[in-house]
């Protein structure tokens, strides 16, 4: 994925070597520019226990912070299911398989997914 802000850029590509680095399981990389504002990309990478999750969550933080960035905020940490990082124009999920399945992002954050709302189909 090639962003036009080469700061988001280094932001995926540390997040990226960060989860491949402790071996994140099924790490996805959502261009999200034409959905929301809130961000550029979205990640969600899955880690194997709770201890492996949280663990991925504090190696991107720490190679985040490394890269001279600091994280805007952090949360789910204390129970270790699901980690969200936000990174400002990256936004990073780290997920146990189990909360994955549930939640599903990958079809909510796909444009044209099977019960994705676009701006043609939404109602007011």
């Amino acid at each position: 994925m090639n962003l036009s802000d080469p700061e988001n850029q280094t932001l995926l590509d540390t997040t990226l070597a960060a989860l491949d680095d402790l071996k994140a399981k099924d790490v996805l990389a959502l261009d999200v520019r034409t959905l929301t504002s809130l961000a550029d990309v979205m990640v969600i990478a899955s880690g194997t226990s709770s201890r492996h999750v949280k663990s991925l969550a504090d190696n991107v933080v720490e190679k985040i912070k490394e890269a001279g960035f600091r994280p805007l905020g952090m949360e789910g940490e204390r129970e270790g299911e699901w980690i969200l990082i936000d990174l400002a124009g990256v936004i990073v999920h780290v997920m146990l398989p189990a909360t994955r399945a549930f939640y599903d992002l990958e079809r909510l954050w796909t444009p044209g997914a099977s019960g994705h709302i676009t701006p043609n189909t939404a109602t007011s």
